[in-house]
C-alpha cells in the first residue's frame, strides 16, 4: 500500500494525539521546527524514512502502524463515546495485538486452521436467552455443562478468542475485543483481580458469539445504568461461570448446614467457581438463592488466609500477564524455525514475554537468505 503525503501526515497527527504530545513536544523530540511538523501533518511536506522512524520512536509505535491499514472494525468503532479525543489506551493495545495476530494468521496456515471464528448467534433479548447462550457456549468450548470453568484463558481459544492480559491501571477499561478474519482478540486489564479478569474474558466471549465487531467494556457488571445489551452480556458471563444447576447444588450444600454460615458458603462457592464476590452476589440474587440483604453481605465478603486453610480452597491464579495464548506462541515459533521471520521479529511478536535466549537455535543464514523473510 502506498500512502499519499496527506494520509501519512494524518497518521502522524493521530499517533501524536494518542501519545498525548503537542506539536512542539513532538517536533523537539525529532529535531525539527514545529512549523515543519505542521506541514508534515497536513501533507504539505513528506517525511523521510529517518524522520518517520524518529516519529515512531517518540510516540511509541512501530513504523508499520503508519503504513499498514488498521483492522476495519477498530477504525469504525474506536472511541465512539468521545470522538476526536485521544483514544483510550486499551484501543491502542487491542490494535497492536490485532495487527500481530493478523500477521501471524496470514503467514501460518496451521494457526488459521486452529483459530477460527464460531458461527454467529443471535443477540439475547432477555435473561433466559442469555443463560441459553451460555449453555451453547459451554458446548462450543467442550466444557462440562455444569462444572466450574477452569483455565478459561486456554478454553476460550477453542471458540477462536485469543486473550491477552495487560496491566492498564485502575482507571482503564476492564476489557475490549475485536473480531478478525481469523478468530478474535480480547485484551483484559491485568490490574483487576483474577475473578474480575475471568468475568471480563467471559463477557468478551459473549461479544464474539453475537459477532460484535469491536467493543470496549469500561466497567463490567458494575452499574445498573448500563444499556440492556451490555447487561445481557453481563448475564451471559455470570451464567457461563456460574451455571444454574451446579451453583444451586453447591449453595444449598454449603449454606444449608446449621454449623455453616453465609460467609463460609460464600467463600467456598466463590473459590469453587473462581469468581469475585460481586459476580457471585449478582448470580445468587438473580437465581433467587439469596435475599437482597444477603446479596449485600456476599458482596462485602473477603476471603482470608485462614479461610484458604480451613476450607481447603482453590488458590490458583489465571490470566497472568506473562502468558500468551499457546496457539499463538506455537505459530510464532513455527514462523521463526521455518526462517520466515527474524529473531527480532519473533521476540517482538511474543510481546516481551520471551527473550532471544528463549528461542531455539537455528543454523546461520547466508546473505541471500535475507529475502526469505516476510517481516
Amino acid at each position: 500500500m502506498v500512502l499519499t503525503s496527506a494520509e501519512l501526515g494524518h497518521r502522524v497527527a493521530q499517533a501524536r494525539q494518542r501519545a498525548g504530545l503537542t506539536q512542539i513536544e513532538l517536533s523537539q523530540a525529532i529535531g525539527v521546527h514545529r512549523s515543519v511538523l505542521a506541514k508534515m501533518e497536513n501533507g504539505n511536506r513528506r517525511l523521510t524514512a529517518l524522520e518517520l522512524a524518529e516519529v515512531a520512536d517518540a510516540v511509541g509505535e512501530r513504523i508499520e502502524w503508519f503504513v499498514q491499514e488498521v483492522p476495519p472494525a477498530i477504525v469504525s468503532h474506536r472511541n465512539v463515546t468521545d470522538p476526536g479525543e485521544p483514544s483510550p489506551r486499551i484501543d491502542t493495545e487491542v490494535e497492536r495485538r490485532a495487527r500481530d495476530v493478523e500477521f501471524v494468521a496470514r503467514n501460518d496456515s496451521g494457526f488459521r486452521d486452529r483459530v477460527r471464528r464460531p458461527p454467529e448467534h443471535p443477540m439475547p433479548e432477555n435473561g433466559e436467552e442469555a443463560d441459553e447462550l451460555a449453555e451453547r457456549a459451554r458446548v462450543l468450548l467442550g466444557a462440562d455443562p455444569e462444572g466450574p470453568l477452569c483455565d478459561l484463558g486456554r478454553t476460550v481459544v477453542r471458540a477462536g478468542l485469543l486473550p491477552f492480559v495487560i496491566d492498564l491501571g485502575t482507571d482503564a477499561a476492564d476489557a475490549a475485543s475485536v473480531l478478525l478474519e481469523t478468530g478474535a482478540v480480547a485484551v483484559v486489564n491485568g490490574d483487576r483481580r483474577v475473578g474480575r479478569r475471568r468475568l471480563s474474558l467471559a463477557h468478551e466471549l459473549g461479544h464474539l458469539l453475537v459477532a460484535d465487531e469491536y467493543t470496549v467494556d469500561w466497567r463490567i457488571d458494575g452499574s445498573s445504568s448500563r444499556d440492556s445489551r451490555e447487561q445481557l452480556m453481563d448475564r451471559f458471563a455470570r451464567s457461563l461461570l456460574l451455571p444454574d444447576a451446579s451453583l444451586r447444588e453447591a449453595w444449598r450444600t454449603w449454606a444449608g448446614h446449621e454449623d455453616d454460615s453465609l460467609r463460609a458458603a460464600t467463600v467456598r462457592t466463590a473459590s469453587r467457581f473462581r469468581v469475585d464476590m460481586s459476580t457471585l452476589a449478582r448470580r445468587l440474587a438473580e437465581l433467587g438463592l439469596v435475599s437482597g440483604a444477603q446479596a449485600a453481605q456476599v458482596r462485602m465478603t473477603r476471603t482470608t488466609r485462614a479461610d484458604i486453610v480451613q476450607y481447603d480452597l482453590v488458590n490458583a491464579d489465571e490470566l497472568a500477564e506473562s502468558q500468551l495464548p499457546r496457539e499463538y506462541e506455537a505459530a510464532v515459533l513455527r514462523l521463526f524455525t521455518s526462517e520466515r521471520i527474524s529473531e527480532e521479529r519473533a521476540v517482538d511478536l511474543l510481546m516481551g514475554t520471551w527473550s532471544t535466549a528463549d528461542l531455539p537455535e537455528l543454523p546461520r543464514l547466508n546473505e541471500s537468505a535475507i529475502w526469505q523473510f516476510v517481516s
